[in-house]
């Protein structure tokens, strides 16, 4: 209710001012706020984490602990149980070892291997073996001789080099923190003293027999964790800068020795155990390694340690990791390891004073009678073994002293010194700042963990200085970057164009001005680029914009009017080579650019918008960041700085180029966008997120929902569901994704400028499969390119964006009929380079080459199966045999085959849809009999039932796990229902279909071009004969110009034909150099190819005139063809400031000239003024001033109708009454400080759009980059017909190839039903749903069992994948959460005037315009 009585408010107050105050609103234009229950998840994601970091923590830590105590040599257990406890304490140790091994080696033979440097992998090496052998002479020698509570607290130790090296480097950023190290060394000492101490207490005073060797394997055990304490050196030595030559190699070979150094650890662990207990000890028996039925309980508990310790060790490191990625340190990962500790020993202790009672024949006396009596608990079965080993263990302290008890408050104040020593040496954890995704080798410094330490290896081995993290202290800010929004439109609808403008202005929103830091530091600019802009008008000849770009303006201008509620400030009009340009300065200063393709100047398509912007903004403008002393000078004042008494400002587009020189190609990304795409800001920086962080990241993509009305959109809804959900994460899991789509995708600029990318995606396709490959699916092969290359390319589940799908049958068929070939052909391009991929792209592995050539031959068996299928149903339903519901399930498929080669286009796709609804029937009648089977047979536990249920809950599983997106699943049925039509149907219609290549959406023009093509048209019929459609259209120009012809007059002497906007036009004569333009043609015609010409021969050329019939066989042809618009307006001097502007020009600035009428002028100005002083504390005067320069302007223009412009004199006197009534409200108020900004707001609301020329530099680089790459291009008939030729031959070979095999695996399933199940079949027990066998058996064809189950292990495969991939997405999204951007006023700032040159340091001083 509240958001109806603001919107009527405002409505009131626009209706004050004009008869006409309603307004659109998009969806999605008002603020995004944060939804409480996310930050409720966030906090509850947080505690679960930290729990579960606490609680594998004290479970691996006390595991380990009691490990030890049972194979300790004073424990009461038999010498073979105590012999194969120590042996489950060695596997405790090597465990981490082994799985970094099986990583490493999994990284080095299927990733990437480089050769490493011996001489640092002999010194990593050597450390690796000190370390390993400190661990386990600590923990397999050492402590089975200490009791419980000293092998609890002597860990602490292990700090002590870090300590050391951190006061040695000094790597404090304040000096005063040095002492925290200092403090760690000093506790720790003292906390070995009084180990010494407590022991010699013991001794002395006999406690539990304690001997004088005792302080042999107290010294061990120090100098066990001083060679423990070498694990850590690489943190504080990284820190300091000094060798990062050498860590940097290290980086790049860092598996390899892993692979190395795990194998050596695990020698040293298994050679300290037997040296010590074979030939020192002689305590192995090795016969008692056999063991018997009797020993089961020695093996539950040993084995139960074992997996508790190993499995709780690698999760408490897990743990720790999300923890750190989502933003919850200290609440989740440095209070939890500091507690584990405490914790162990508080849980000891409850679990002693509660359990203590359990043992009944123990003497409830003195702590000595109730030690002395746990002897004789050892040999009844009935008693704990863990609860009595550790009780048995803290009476070897000195509690159980007959003399003296005090000295055990040595051994608590041991604990505490060494406590304390690791929580100050880990300090630095506390204050940590992490982005909001780091990776794992981002956060800490190794990758093994050290299972016997949990809780010190996690926090000793945390970075000090995070990489690239946003830490004040070390300034290592996050880097920053730019990116280029470019939409590519073609024919889009007013709606669709709502879309893209509405989320380009949210992100507007989100980035705030430009001049201002960002927390997400990151600049954008907004570039849209129209194909097809321009149409010729009839009546008059001249050249205009055309209701597409009429459209588009009205969108620029109703959204600029939602977010601010006022026309566009700084509006710009350019005339370029390749057509026009329109600038806007979006409400908060961002820069938004609308390039205008004229098709007859510039090659149109998608490919080549996208070639253009690629070129313009990665070429161009990385040139002239690179250098800068080519940015002409002379028009400083007029184009680069807008100035305003006597102070020089920095237009923002300049101001982006300018950051440009400090940011390298690597932190510059290009979004590209199609028209009708709607996002979030947070999508963008989801997507920033994957690029910042993984520098070998060329692209990623988010999560693409089609929106739309109508079952084809239901279908199309799971399928892409099901396609992100399964097959995109499992891309992104196991290899790369192989397609990043054009509608929403984030590409690196030095990815696309690398070698063989950006240089080969400008070649123009001339044989018949570039033609597929190359312009049926762009965006798949620029992917290719990229991953040939060894990018790889991402895919970000939580980075969700709209686009509309095709909502008609033969829209769907015929955008799919692009996408099929073109996937196949990129897909078989990447599995022929293979080898040379793999060698190059770490992300590709032979295994992910193995695992898409299974998936394409899937793809290729895709219409088989589903003939088989379809035979399945005929067979359930109809009770049909199974040869001969083959032979029926066939009939179709070879019928669309024939009717797909004699027929159109459009009759294939009628007939298409028919058999689409007849094959739905049969499915539904199938479905229901399968479950109708499996209600008769007792039992779903056949291959047709188990599958059907297997992927039911497999799909319902996935959807659970995608909460915002379970409503997909309601679409399920509609899919399975049109899985014939999808995998069968429009496979065929594809492949049959290859050799038309045109767009097939979106082919036809609209609106206003369309009436004013139809004004002066004297016939127009539709006529059949047979199967062709012939259209004849006659207009009065064709007329004048046949009589004119009949008469005798020539072509110099009629006037100029206008263009209409059929795509294969006819030329006429050019009437400026007809003779010239007969010759070319019939020269090109001669040599029977294309002839590309240059920029100068398409602006010498006239218009010419559509007048043709044509059929649907003509789509091969205008498919391949381009048609252009020549404009005659055009010539070589166009550049001059002498030529006149062209026709275009004035009809687009009268549109943005209405901004200066009366009531537009009252309600810019308010919010203009409202919006410069948007601060907490201005609330006031700016209603004061608003209120008194809104009487200025209603007085000054008294008498001024509603809708009248005002003149230049008008505009002029106006502002200075405006500014004069300013500068005395804002003296009356003491705020002469704001005089400034409110002097801007006024200028920005009395200024009109400008109409400016392209520089000279850039215009020239426009010429070169049109004659180099985009010159349109002429196909001759004999190159059409050549190319024709070859598509139908490429056509042929693909069909017959599809057909062959899927005959093959037909005839095959054929002949084995022929041949009989009881010959040939597999015999499967049938068994009923309660488990029970029913003695009779289910018979399958191999064939078909083989092929159910290698589709079911694909479908496994990509579901763990999805389970993986939900992890990490989830921890994504919360860390974005918690860095969420909150939308408040800012407090006031009084060095908030803008960038201006003036020196700060002088009074008085600044740059003026005549200055320059």
């Amino acid at each position: 209710m509240e958001d109806i009585k603001f919107r009527g408010k405002n409505r009131v107050e626009r209706h004050k001012e004009r008869w006409d105050p309603f307004q659109l609103n998009p969806i999605g234009a008002e603020k995004e706020q944060k939804r409480r229950c996310f930050q409720l998840a966030q906090y509850l994601v947080a505690i679960i984490v930290g729990l579960c970091v606490l609680a594998s923590a004290v479970v691996a830590k006390g595991s380990l602990l009691v490990l030890s105590t049972l194979s300790s040599p004073t424990s009461m257990r038999t010498p073979k149980e105590k012999q194969f406890y120590m042996l489950m304490l060695v596997f405790c140790l090597v465990c981490p070892n082994f799985l970094v091994f099986i990583k490493s080696l999994w990284r080095c033979a299927f990733k990437s291997f480089v050769h490493p440097n011996l001489k640092t992998m002999s010194f990593i090496c050597t450390i690796e073996c000190i370390v390993s052998l400190g661990t386990a002479i600590l923990v397999l020698v050492v402590m089975p001789q200490f009791d419980v509570l000293t092998n609890l607290f002597i860990s602490g130790g292990v700090c002590i080099l870090s300590a050391i090296l951190q006061i040695i480097f000094q790597l404090q950023a304040e000096t005063w923190k040095i002492i925290f190290p200092i403090c760690s060394i000093i506790l720790t000492s003292a906390g070995y003293c009084l180990l010494g101490v407590d022991y010699y207490v013991r001794v002395s005073s006999y406690v539990d027999s304690q001997s004088a060797s005792c302080f042999v394997f107290v010294a061990i055990g120090i100098f066990s964790s001083i060679l423990i304490s070498f694990c850590w050196w690489e943190n504080p030595v990284q820190a300091t800068n000094r060798i990062q030559d050498t860590l940097s190699e290290l980086d790049g070979f860092r598996d390899f020795v892993f692979v190395i150094s795990s194998i050596l650890r695990i020698i040293v662990i298994g050679a300290v155990y037997l040296f010590y207990y074979v030939i020192i000890e002689k305590s192995i028996v090795w016969e008692d390694f056999n063991l018997r039925s009797e020993d089961w309980e020695l093996l539950q508990i040993g084995l139960v340690l074992f997996f508790l310790q190993a499995f709780c060790s690698a999760a408490c490191h897990w743990f720790g990791v999300v923890a750190c990625k989502i933003h919850a340190v200290r609440m989740s990962f440095a209070l939890p390891l500091c507690c584990t500790g405490p914790s162990v020993l508080l849980l000891g202790l409850i679990l002693f004073i509660t359990q203590a009672q359990k043992l009944d024949a123990a003497q409830q006396g003195s702590i000595t009678e109730f030690c002395e009596s746990l002897v004789l608990l050892s040999q009844k079965n009935t008693t704990p073994v863990v609860l009595l080993e550790i009780t048995r263990s803290i009476c070897r302290t000195s509690l159980n002293s007959y003399y003296l008890q005090w000295p055990f408050s040595m051994l608590a104040l041991e604990g505490v010194c060494m406590w304390s020593g690791f929580v100050t040496c880990t300090y630095y954890v506390w204050k940590i700042k992490v982005q909001r995704i780091e990776r794992t080798s981002q956060l800490f410094v190794r990758r093994l963990y050290e299972s016997a330490f949990i809780d010190l290896s996690l926090l000793l081995n945390t970075k000090m200085k995070v990489a690239r993290a946003r830490n004040h202290e070390s300034q290592d800010d996050i880097q920053s970057c730019v990116i280029y929004l470019c939409a590519t439109m073609w024919h889009e609808t007013y709606d669709e164009m709502l879309k893209i403008l509405t989320s380009m202005f949210r992100l507007d929103r989100y980035r705030g001005d430009p001049k201002e830091e960002h927390k997400d530091c990151f600049d954008f600019e907004c570039h849209i680029y129209v194909d097809d802009a321009f149409m010729t008008e009839k009546d008059t000849g001249k050249r205009l914009v055309n209701s597409y770009v009429n459209d588009l303006t009205q969108v620029v201008i109703e959204v600029y009017r939602v977010f601010t509620n006022k026309e566009p400030d700084d509006v710009s009009i350019v005339e370029t080579p390749y057509g026009g340009r329109l600038v806007f300065v979006m409400p908060e200063g961002n820069m938004l650019y609308i390039h205008l393709k004229d098709k007859g100047l510039i090659r149109n398509k998608k490919r080549w918008s996208q070639i253009m912007y690629m070129y313009y903004l990665l070429g161009w403008k990385g040139y002239i960041s690179k250098t800068p002393q080519k940015i002409k000078q002379k028009n400083l004042c007029r184009e680069s700085l807008v100035s305003m008494d006597g102070e020089i400002f920095f237009m923002p587009h300049y101001d982006n180029d300018n950051k440009r020189k400090f940011i390298s190609d690597d932190n510059v990304y290009i979004l590209a966008l199609d028209g009708d795409t709607d996002f979030q800001p947070k999508a963008v920086i989801l997507l920033v997120d994957r690029l910042r962080m993984y520098e070998n990241v060329g692209a990623a993509c988010g999560r693409i929902h089609p929106t739309g009305m109508g079952p084809m959109v239901w279908y199309q809804k799971f399928e892409y569901a099901v396609g992100h959900w399964l097959q995109k994460t499992a891309e992104h899991v196991f290899g790369s994704v192989l397609c990043s789509p054009g509608c929403f995708s984030l590409f690196r600029a030095s990815a696309l400028m690398d070698d063989n990318v950006l240089k080969r995606y400008t070649t123009t396709a001339t044989r018949a499969a570039e033609y597929v490959q190359y312009d049926q699916g762009e965006d798949r092969w620029l992917c290719t390119l990229l991953l040939q290359q060894g990018w790889r390319v991402e895919y970000n589940a939580a980075s969700d964006a709209y686009t509309n799908s095709p909502q008609e049958f033969k829209e769907f068929y015929n955008q799919r009929r692009r996408w099929g070939p073109s996937t196949l052909a990129n897909t078989l391009d990447l599995l022929h380079s293979g080898s040379e991929t793999v060698k190059r792209n770490s992300s590709i592995s032979r295994l992910y080459i193995f695992y898409q050539m299974f998936t394409v031959g899937s793809s290729i068996l895709g219409p088989a199966s589903v003939t088989l299928m379809v035979a399945g149903a005929f067979q359930f339903v109809f009770q049909l045999a199974g040869t001969i519901s083959i032979i029926i399930a066939s009939i179709p498929p070879v019928f669309y085959i024939i009717v797909c080669f004699v027929a159109k286009p459009n009759n294939q796709i009628t007939i298409a849809g028919i058999m689409s609804v007849l094959y739905a029937f049969l499915m539904t009648a199938s479905l229901f009999s399968i479950i109708g089977d499996m209600v008769v047979q007792g039992t779903f536990l056949t291959p047709t039932g188990v599958f059907l249920v297997s992927m039911t809950i497999m799909y319902m599983v996935t959807a659970i796990l995608h909460p915002e997106e379970f409503g997909m699943i309601i679409y399920g049925l509609m899919y399975f229902i049109c899985i014939p039509s999808g995998y069968l149907l429009l496979t065929i219609y594809s492949l049959v279909n290859m050799h038309i290549v045109s767009w097939g959406t979106r082919e036809s023009n609209k609106g206003a071009t369309e009436v004013k093509k139809n004004h002066n048209i004297l016939c127009d019929r539709n006529c059949k004969l047979c199967c062709w459609d012939m259209k004849l259209q006659v207009t009065q120009e064709t007329e004048n110009l046949m009589i004119q012809q009949i008469t005798g007059q020539t072509g110099q002497q009629a006037p100029p034909l206008a263009i209409t906007n059929h795509e294969t036009a006819q030329p006429a004569a050019s009437n400026v150099e007809p003779q010239a333009g007969r010759d070319t043609s019939k020269e090109a015609a001669e040599q029977g190819g294309r002839k590309p010409r240059t920029a100068k021969d398409w602006m010498e050329l006239k218009s010419f005139d559509t007048m043709s019939s044509y059929s649907d066989d003509s789509d091969e042809k205008k498919s391949i063809s381009t048609t252009a618009s020549y404009d005659d307006d055009y010539d070589d001097d166009h550049q001059t400031t002498d030529l006149p502007m062209s026709d275009w020009v004035s009809p687009v600035k009268e549109e943005f000239l209405k901004k200066l009428t009366f009531a537009n002028l009252k309600r810019n100005l308010q919010e203009q003024i409202r919006y410069s002083l948007r601060t907490k504390n201005l609330e006031d005067v700016c209603e004061d001033l608003v209120a008194m320069l809104t009487d200025t302007l209603s007085g000054e223009l008294y008498g001024v109708g509603p809708e009248d412009a005002l003149t230049e004199s008008q505009l002029e006197e106006l502002q200075q009454a405006l500014t004069e009534q300013a500068r005395r409200t804002l003296k009356t108020s003491r705020m002469e400080r704001l005089e400034k900004k409110v002097q801007r707001a006024i200028q920005k609301t009395l200024t009109a759009p400008q109409v400016q020329k392209l520089d000279e530099d850039e215009h020239d680089f426009w010429n070169k980059l049109i004659e180099r790459y985009l010159t349109p291009i002429v196909d001759t008939k004999a190159h059409l017909d050549e190319v024709t030729r070859e598509l139908k031959s490429l056509r042929n070979k693909a069909v017959f190839l599809y057909f062959i095999v899927n005959v093959l695996w037909v005839v095959a399933t054929f002949f084995l039903q022929a041949i009989g199940n009881d010959v040939i079949s597999i015999k499967i027990p049938k068994y009923y749903s309660n488990g029970t066998e029913s003695g009779e058996y289910l018979k399958v064809e191999p064939l078909s069992l083989m092929f159910l189950l290698s589709f079911a292990i694909l479908l496994l495969i990509q579901f763990l994948a999805m389970l993986y991939h939900r992890v990490y997405t989830l921890i994504h999204v919360v860390s974005y959460r918690s860095t969420e951007k909150d939308y408040k006023l800012k407090d006031i700032d009084d060095d908030d005037d803008g960038l201006t040159l003036e020196n700060p340091n002088t009074s008085g001083l600044s740059v003026t315009c005549d200055d320059l």
